[in-house]
């Protein structure tokens, strides 16, 4: 389980979206004036959700190694949410008047990049699999 490379990169991705709990994405005046107001994952409902099912989906599909199939298309599911996430963070970012992304923005972009060289492992072990099934 831990030695195919999918599992690490899904390691990766799990860590990084639930360190974007306590990392800011966003940071500057929102509406209400407050400066250096810092925009994270605990900030709406949505954001703890969706941040919450990816971090989960990602820790879950280590563990679905015997299932590479249902292992790719969950992983592809994640990168879905992830690109859905990205965009509820940017319509939060909408409502400050002034600010910048953060450096630790960088994680949204880790997890789908994760994901994505995750989905290319999976992919890669499936081939490998039907090709020694076909020399048999």
């Amino acid at each position: 389980m831990i030695q195919r490379i999918q599992s690490l990169w899904l390691l990766l991705a799990s860590a990084c979206a639930f360190a974007s709990y306590k990392f800011p994405y966003y940071s500057g005046t929102n509406q209400k004036g407050v400066a250096d107001y810092q925009l994270n994952a605990t900030e709406s409902f949505p954001l703890i959700i969706v941040t919450g099912i990816i971090a989960v989906l990602a820790l879950f599909l280590v563990f679905l190694f015997k299932k590479r199939t249902l292992q790719l298309r969950l992983c592809l599911l994640g990168i879905v949410l992830e690109a859905l996430l990205i965009f509820l963070y940017y319509r939060e970012v909408k409502t400050f008047s002034a600010g910048t992304l953060s450096l630790t923005s960088i994680l949204q972009s880790i997890v789908i990049i994760a994901f994505f060289l995750a989905a290319r492992a999976i992919n890669k072990d499936e081939k490998l699999i039907k090709e020694s099934d076909r020399l048999r």
